[in-house]
């Protein structure tokens, strides 16, 4: 799959696609069915399907001192485009220039003249431009005079409502890792590269690997059953702890992960966490040998409820 940056010039064979527009931070169900839609309609009409994401997000931008919210990467989300079926992803790099943009100026420079688009698909409840005084009916009225003709999808419903990102995070800032899969289709996964750390766990009997949470959205505090997916694509269980390890000082956030059966050096190797169930909260122990004792306990558990 190709990756597009909307400030370089596009090429040629993709002149005429189908444009997915949004965020899709997370991709849940609601982005899939709109950039669905515009792969399905790409398709039927013989163009190419192209998947537009900001980076980085607009709220950061805008609110910079915000804690820490993303549900996905740009290398995450590429691969989930390029899963759905997308030909290619375009960064739309959300800096003064984007922001301070009119909606009448973003079709006419940004959709239409730069990247020659032939119809867009949005939510019903996207918004665009200064001030976010484009939205879909906007869209189609301004597509309209220059060629462009629109879709939008509406919201994607279960029993409790509006599938949304805010719902993925409260769901995942509660632990609630069942709620999380059911809203993205998938477990929640962040993916890092393993570090150095202190060797504790090792010296315990439980070697750990140490991932820096980066710009990802905490999950709740504590002790999960995880899977791990390293660079050439295995695939192993294991209890990881998420948190500040109240037991050692100083205090550090990490997400540590330790994966049964699996002794290798994957120091500097990108890996992937996905969480699946959640234990317990974060604990400090009086003892190391206290901590080993429960240690045992949740590898138990995480392996059973895995298994």
């Amino acid at each position: 799959m190709i990756r597009l940056d909307h400030r370089q010039r596009i090429p040629d064979e993709l002149h005429g696609a189908i444009l997915a527009l949004g965020n899709f931070d997370g991709f849940h169900q609601g982005h899939q069915a709109v950039v669905g839609t515009a792969i399905d309609w790409a398709r039927k009409e013989g163009r190419p399907a192209v998947v537009a994401t900001f980076d980085p997000h607009p709220m950061r931008y805008f609110r910079p001192d915000t804690e820490p919210f993303r549900l996905t990467t740009l290398d995450q989300r590429q691969e989930l485009f390029a899963e759905a079926g997308a030909d290619a992803m375009l960064v739309i790099h959300f800096d003064a220039s984007i922001a301070g943009m009119s909606a009448e100026r973003w079709v006419q420079d940004i959709i239409h003249s730069h990247l020659h688009t032939a119809g867009v698909v949005t939510g019903q409840d996207f918004t665009f431009g200064k001030g976010r005084s484009g939205n879909a009916d906007s869209l189609k009225a301004l597509g309209a005079g220059l060629g462009i003709a629109t879709r939008s999808v509406e919201p994607v419903h279960d029993m409790h409502g509006p599938i949304s990102s805010s719902r993925i995070r409260e769901a995942i800032r509660e632990g609630d890792c069942d709620t999380a899969l059911w809203l993205l289709t998938r477990p929640y996964t962040i993916r890092g590269v393993v570090e150095h750390g202190d060797k504790v766990g090792r010296t315990i009997g439980f070697p750990t690997a140490n991932l820096q949470m980066g710009s990802y959205l905490r999950p709740r505090f504590g002790i999960y059953a995880v899977k791990g997916r390293l660079a050439d694509g295995r695939t192993f269980k294991g209890a990881a702890n998420v948190g500040i390890r109240p037991t050692f000082d100083p205090p550090k956030e990490l997400l540590e992960p330790f994966f049964f059966d699996f002794r290798e050096d994957i120091y500097g190797q990108e890996i992937e966490v996905s969480f699946h169930h959640f234990l317990r909260p974060e604990k400090k122990f009086d003892s190391l040998s206290e901590l080993t004792s429960q240690m045992k306990r949740d590898c138990k558990r995480a392996g059973d409820l895995l298994r």
